[in-house]
């Protein structure tokens, strides 16, 4: 996030360099940045017309991390465990960071960094407890995605040019017609225009 990578990006770019996408980390083991600060990263890295990957996420279910730390690795305790009041902040946060990062036209790939706590750093980062249980931020996650952004089984009607139009996100789509199904890909942002025979 540093002013070091944007002259790093600049300077690729400015040597004709081909970059297809800017990686972003985000690991917030001294607190979730918010909506504003997530916002105002992402709209200082978009002048550069790239997509961007938020490649490393994480967002710990114990207690924060000291803010004097400046090296997340200089870090070191012998056990950093997972709290039901920290679990209960990181469900929140990690649907409040995934709405941001989604309602930014220029975020393209999300990773969250390491499934179980206790991976990286010992953190309590994980969408599991050590133990492979559930923890609420699993839970949320899940709700968001398979709930809240996902297109459920929708009847549509053709127009008088026998066209569907809708809205959704990038992905594999199955289209059912006169008994007959297709799969369509929308691998792309933007206007699509698919061909089915059916």
């Amino acid at each position: 996030m540093s002013a070091a990578y944007e002259c790093l990006i600049e300077g690729v770019l400015e040597a004709g360099i081909r970059v297809d996408a800017l990686g972003l980390q985000s690991h917030m083991h001294q607190g979730y940045w918010g909506e504003e600060k997530t916002l105002a990263i992402l709209d200082r890295f978009s002048r550069y017309g790239l997509p961007i990957h938020f490649t490393e996420t994480t967002l710990v279910s114990g207690d924060l991390m000291p803010p004097e730390i400046v090296d997340l690795n200089d870090y070191q305790v012998t056990r950093w465990p997972s709290t039901p009041e920290g679990e209960e902040r990181q469900a929140d946060e990690i649907v409040r960071h995934y709405r941001t990062l989604l309602s930014h036209p220029s975020v393209q790939a999300i990773t969250y960094w390491g499934i179980a706590d206790g991976g990286w750093l010992g953190a309590p980062g994980g969408l599991v407890r050590a133990d492979g249980s559930l923890k609420p931020s699993y839970t949320a996650l899940h709700s968001l995605i398979k709930g809240d952004w996902w297109m459920a089984p929708t009847t549509l009607r053709t127009d008088a040019d026998g066209r569907v139009r809708f809205s959704g996100f990038l992905g594999e789509y199955e289209v059912s017609a006169a008994g007959r199904t297709a799969t369509v890909r929308l691998d792309r942002p933007g206007s699509a225009t698919i061909d089915i025979s059916l």
